[in-house]
């Protein structure tokens, strides 16, 4: 790490980071729940007339607007795959209803239709609530942005309304409109929202700015240099925004199985209708025998038990912070059997802190007296060490002295007079007297254990040396022993730091297997190895060094705040809040979801092995047909949906993570 305090102009005061917004699609503006809602209400009118014996004037109508209002979409479905030569189920079983209506069956075959679109709806609302935690981090970003005309002339525009080349004015406080480059100004900006940088970052003329990002006191006019719809913002929106349209292996597996399924079904029920018709039987018998064969062979409740639970799973992670790219992604995390992590910006949470407090013998300070001077003189500034400076004199209880005559150095550090001494603070390798060898024996020794030195200097003769590091995440050694317990073995360090500060951490969490000082292609070359013999890694990490590993992984997680843009697009899912107890509630909950699924193929199988033996040894009436199919679908759905459930996440591995 850098041995700089490189003090730059004062930023806005830090406030809270930003949190994911909460957003949410109402139920009725999805229109497959508001046709399944008004078939619904159709069917509730309809039905007391129809059992009440009213003139069939009166329901008739209403239940031919069931069928229509609850079957048109999965018909319409239904013909569009058909044209492309595939048989699909939702107009297997509209036919199934129309024919239901046929031979005068009108209540069950719109019964039948009312199951089947609630079905749906149910699908939909899962599909839509993922959606949802995903367009959240849209809210990141700023609406307006103020755009720079010719003579200086200002017009306030939608940011979304940027187009490459604009130039538009960022003032101090706002958050930049577009990602950019930087034409003229210089400002301290927050990246913390996209790069997760404790530190603001000095942006100069050419610096590279992003949408969403935080200006501190300087105003700076910026080239948009991508559309909005490809900022760094939107593209981590469109890596997960497919997610609900994503199939999992097993989803796939049963979708080839269901075509072959749907053909020889339609065979057997042409079959069932057609041999008793040739052994004299009569007609509308065999076609409601045939037609309630075909509802109750019917694979939607197979097809339905694994997107549901996986879309859940996906959803409930996503309202907590953690987007998973597809429902592949959540089924292969539930795999996982071993982990490897990064370190700084993943076990650490790169807010820096005061770790050693050094005086120079014969200078006639104790640790006490050394920290109350350099807080004293840092006191004014807003330089994230200068904070941590005067926070761990608070910590200590201190009384400041007031300072006088403060200046600043970018690059340098401070200089300050307090209680009639000069005392400057600032970069070992910048300030004055540097050469001594108590200092440098100093400085060297907090620099080889991976710390920051800043030097301290009282009238011009060195004092003592502070030394820095990132704070180490407060949930990092419970998330270490809880990955341990769900994989049977513990993490794997992989960094590119020294080796002496990587064990120090590592002892720190309980990680006893360290690869440092890797380049990337190193990360890599472990994460192959392991899955040469079998295992499925699960990498986590933040920087484009990590990259190359997560992509190679069984599974790859990145840090959302302090990820880089190629580490965000690698990763197959995403920490927005870099909260690390988040890691093994996700691999926890995915276990859970693919448990539903086995649940749900038996509970599917069951019904219908069970409905089609009754229909074809026995009578087996269709409004029982109707209601023992359309109910195991139901049961299989409803059982999925269960992860969406806050419980579903606060039982994740026994902890509330939220």
């Amino acid at each position: 790490m850098p041995s700089a305090l490189d003090q730059r102009p004062a930023p806005a005061a830090a406030g809270p980071r930003p949190v994911l917004p909460k957003r949410g699609t109402r139920v009725l503006a999805l229109p497959e729940a508001r046709w399944a809602l008004a078939a619904l209400v159709l069917f509730l009118v309809a039905l007391p007339l129809d059992l009440l014996g009213a003139p069939p004037w009166l329901w008739a109508p209403l239940y031919a607007a069931v069928y229509i209002t609850g079957g048109w979409e999965p018909g319409w479905e239904g013909l569009k795959a058909l044209k492309d030569k595939t048989l699909d189920v939702d107009l297997l079983m509209v036919v199934a209803a129309l024919g239901a209506a046929a031979v005068g069956q009108v209540l069950d075959g719109a019964l039948l239709i009312v199951i089947f679109a609630t079905s749906g709806a149910l699908e939909a609302v899962a599909t839509a609530r993922t959606a949802d935690s995903v367009r959240g981090l849209l809210d990141l970003a700023p609406t307006t942005a103020t755009r720079l005309l010719l003579g200086d002339r200002e017009e306030s525009v939608p940011a979304d309304a940027l187009t490459v080349g604009d130039v538009i004015l960022v003032r101090p406080g706002e958050r930049v409109g577009a990602d950019g480059q930087v034409l003229n100004g210089t400002s301290d900006v927050d990246q913390a929202t996209i790069t997760g940088e404790p530190l603001p970052v000095a942006k100069r003329t050419g610096d590279e700015v992003f949408a969403g990002t935080v200006n501190g006191t300087g105003a700076l006019r910026v080239r948009v240099e991508r559309d909005p719809s490809d900022s760094v913002i939107a593209r981590i929106v469109r890596m997960v925004e497919d997610a609900s349209e994503t199939k999992a292996p097993t989803q796939l597996f049963i979708e080839k199985i269901e075509q072959r399924y749907s053909i020889g079904m339609v065979v057997a029920t042409l079959a069932v209708f057609a041999i008793p018709l040739a052994f004299g039987g009569e007609l509308q018998p065999a076609l409601l025998r045939a037609m309630t064969f075909m509802i109750v062979a019917s694979p939607c409740a197979v097809v339905l038990s694994t997107m549901p639970p996986l879309l859940s799973a996906i959803a409930n992670a996503g309202r907590h912070g953690v987007l998973a790219k597809s429902a592949v992604v959540m089924e292969r995390l539930g795999q996982v059997d071993a982990v490897a992590l990064d370190k700084t910006g993943t076990l650490t949470e790169g807010t820096p802190r005061v770790t050693s407090i050094r005086p120079q013998s014969g200078s006639g300070l104790d640790e006490n007296s050394l920290l109350a001077l350099a807080a004293a003189a840092e006191h004014p500034s807003e330089h994230p060490l200068a904070r941590a400076v005067v926070q761990a004199a608070r910590e200590r209880g201190l009384a400041l002295a007031e300072a006088t005559g403060f200046t600043s150095t970018p690059g340098s550090g401070v200089t300050a007079t307090v209680e009639g001494r000069t005392v400057r603070v600032g970069s070992p390798a910048r300030v004055a007297a540097t050469s001594d060898p108590q200092t440098v024996s100093t400085v060297q020794e907090l620099e080889d254990q991976g710390h920051t030195a800043v030097l301290v200097l009282i009238d011009g003769a060195p004092a003592g040396v502070l030394g820095f590091a990132d704070r180490l995440r407060p949930d990092a050694k419970a998330t270490v022993a809880a990955l341990t317990t769900l994989t049977g073995r513990a993490p794997v360090l992989l960094t590119g730091d020294n080796e002496r500060a990587a064990r120090h951490l590592a002892a720190e969490v309980g990680i006893t297997d360290v690869r440092a000082g890797l380049l990337p292609q190193d990360k890599v070359a472990a994460v192959q190895e392991w899955q040469a013999e079998g295992r499925r890694v699960l990498v986590v990490g933040d920087g484009v060094n990590d990259a190359p590993a997560l992509a190679a992984a069984h599974c790859g997680i990145a840090m959302g705040k302090a990820g880089s843009d190629l580490a965000l697009e690698t990763a197959d899912a995403v920490v927005v809040r870099d909260e690390l107890a988040t890691i093994p509630a996700i691999v926890d909950l995915s276990r859970r979801a693919r448990r539903l699924v086995v649940q749900n193929l038996v509970i599917a199988g069951t019904f219908i092995t069970a409905l089609v033996a009754w229909d074809l040894i026995g009578t087996l009436p269709l409004p029982l047909g109707v209601a023992g199919h359309e109910g195991s679908t139901v049961i299989v759905g409803l059982n999925g949906l269960r992860l969406l459930r806050e419980r579903a996440w606060t039982n994740s591995f026994g902890k509330d993570t939220s």
